[in-house]
């Protein structure tokens, strides 16, 4: 999602949570007389508005309907009419796209169960192999690329992947996306597409040091420590997806979730990062950066 259509979207929120609060006070309203002629007045503008919406989707055709939907103030309006021309089952795929490189850094993936009538039901498959991330912060990742791609969810259930008879013991079960976890924050982070493959950085992002690297065309995060010797990962080095600390040479497989290699029982704390729309984004707990 671009800095503009996150705007975009924040001022359709405003602008709902404005209608909601004027909808609540014409039902507050001590008349009955009048919160039935006001509740019919709305009705009708509604009505009005949807066949507009109707027909102009019908003359402009599903290729630019398509391209309109996009937008989110035009999307939502499409939405709220039951006229968005992208499938449901479609938004949900798409949604998934940007977060499978996330999943795929611990060696697992994301698999479609059902998705209609605004619920969604997922499996995760493969495992995490001594992955240190949490099951909340995989939850995180999954919520957040759905909830922006598919603002009409109205729930979303994911089996764990141990109950698969392929998987291997170790992987982190999930049973439920709704459950509490940790508040974090999704924190957008500056010119990443600018990252060369084979590339390690550190950047600051919202008070945490993060070293982020690129191996072939996945992007990926992980605290800026190496567990061996900690040692910043600054001056790091990226072979292939084997990341080695310049400081006492440990070495982690980036696209295993930082999992150490070479026998090291070590390995590096991930952080979940979604790429959407050319806009890269971090979960940190506690960030009070862009959503």
């Amino acid at each position: 999602m671009t800095a503009a259509h996150t705007g975009a979207r924040r001022e359709l929120e405003r602008r709902v949570r404005r209608v909601d609060a004027l909808v609540r006070e014409l039902r507050e309203l001590p008349d009955e007389h009048a919160r039935e002629i006001a509740g019919e007045a709305f009705s009708a503008l509604l009505e009005l508005h949807g066949d507009a919406l109707e027909r102009l989707v019908e003359l402009v055709g599903p290729e630019v309907a398509e391209r309109m939907a996009e937008d989110p103030a035009v999307g939502g309006m499409l939405l709220l009419h039951g006229l968005h021309p992208v499938p449901f089952e479609r938004r949900v795929q798409r949604a998934l796209d940007g977060v499978r490189p996330y999943l795929g850094s611990h060696g697992g993936g994301v698999r479609v169960l059902d998705a209609a009538d605004g619920a969604v039901r997922l499996r995760l498959e493969g495992s995490c192999q001594g992955c240190p991330s949490s099951a909340a912060t995989i939850r995180l990742a999954i919520e957040q690329a759905i909830l922006d791609e598919v603002p009409d969810v109205t729930g979303i259930e994911v089996e764990g992947g141990d109950e698969a008879p392929a998987a291997p013991a170790g992987f982190v079960p999930l049973t439920s996306i709704a459950g509490p976890g940790p508040r974090s924050e999704w924190c957008e982070v500056p010119a990443l597409d600018e990252l060369a493959a084979g590339a390690v950085v550190v950047r600051e992002v919202a008070g945490e040091r993060l070293a982020l690297c690129r191996a072939g065309d996945d992007r990926y995060a992980y605290r800026d420590r190496c567990p061996a010797c900690g040692a910043s990962l600054e001056a790091a080095s990226l072979d292939g997806t084997a990341l080695a600390c310049a400081g006492c040479g440990g070495r982690y497989d980036v696209r295993g979730a930082g999992r150490g290699l070479d026998g090291t029982v070590h390995h590096l704390e991930p952080v979940p990062l979604v790429a959407a729309g050319g806009v890269v984004r971090v979960a940190l707990a506690g960030a009070a950066g862009v959503r």
